[in-house]
């Protein structure tokens, strides 16, 4: 029931203390469409659920959000719940309720490459013949960068016609195979989704990044449960590493009997 209140950290307070059962398998959940409805906030009972298989096996939270959303989802503290917390998919990671490592794109890249791609995007936008310009073409986020030919602040209807313009003339497609041929000494990833923009990203960055805080001699067995699990699904790579035991999910309910057999 959506409408049952969010657990927090104050009514699902701290497991750590306590050693699993089994403490050598160890289980992954991504958060939405797994623990909560999309974008939707935990129920008490799905957190009584997970705090009783955290007394059975190792359980680990692995989210594409930053802490704050997730901590929204899944209430405060919630770092110090479960031994394992990953968010941005593991480029914040916290064992046992402390840090383990904080990654940034610009530190892995370094200001000079941040530089280079910003520079370059902003030559090539101001060359690029569009029906209209508006503004916030680049995006700098801790974990990526969001870039879009059109800018991020167009109104809706504009962004619908956008939509189908770059469909007919391949303008982010094209946009893209430049910068793999003009960046291909930094080994990006390049994600073209929604309608107006692509995301560029560190090779390596999506939710397997998190399986290198899981070591392997800690561990006989890793399950990861997701929704998002086909091929293009930011589930998929987890999903489908030979380190991983993969199960879809289609909502919290399904999680919750998934793990109970």
């Amino acid at each position: 029931d959506p409408a049952q209140p969010k657990a927090t950290s104050r009514n699902c307070l701290n497991n750590l203390t306590m050693a699993p059962e089994n403490p050598r398998t160890i289980a992954l959940f991504d958060v939405d469409g797994t623990l909560t409805i999309p974008r939707g906030e935990v129920t008490t009972d799905m957190m009584e659920f997970m705090k009783n298989l955290s007394k059975k096996i190792t359980v680990g939270i692995v989210g594409g959000s930053d802490l704050p959303k997730q901590e929204e989802q899944l209430g405060d503290g919630i770092v110090k719940v479960f031994p394992y917390n990953f968010s941005q998919n593991g480029l914040v990671a916290y064992k046992d309720g402390e840090v383990l490592e904080i990654q940034t794109i610009s530190k892995h890249l370094g200001e000079d490459n941040i530089k280079r791609i910003v520079n370059w995007v902003m030559k090539y936008l101001s060359e690029l013949e569009l029906p209209i310009k508006r503004g916030t073409f680049i995006e700098f986020r801790s974990g990526m960068m969001n870039i879009s030919p059109i800018g991020r602040n167009c109104s809706r209807p504009e962004r619908n016609d956008y939509e189908k313009f770059d469909l007919a003339n391949n303008i982010r497609k094209k946009m893209v195979e430049a910068m793999k041929a003009e960046f291909s000494d930094l080994d990006l990833t390049y994600s073209i989704g929604g309608q107006i923009s692509f995301d560029l990203f560190p090779t390596g960055w999506d939710k397997t990044y998190c399986l290198k805080f899981i070591k392997a001699e800690d561990f006989d067995e890793i399950h990861f449960f997701g929704d998002k699990t086909f091929e293009g699904g930011n589930d998929y790579e987890i999903f489908t590493h030979e380190r991983t035991i993969g199960h879809t999910v289609t909502s919290p309910e399904d999680t919750k009997e998934q793990c109970t057999k």
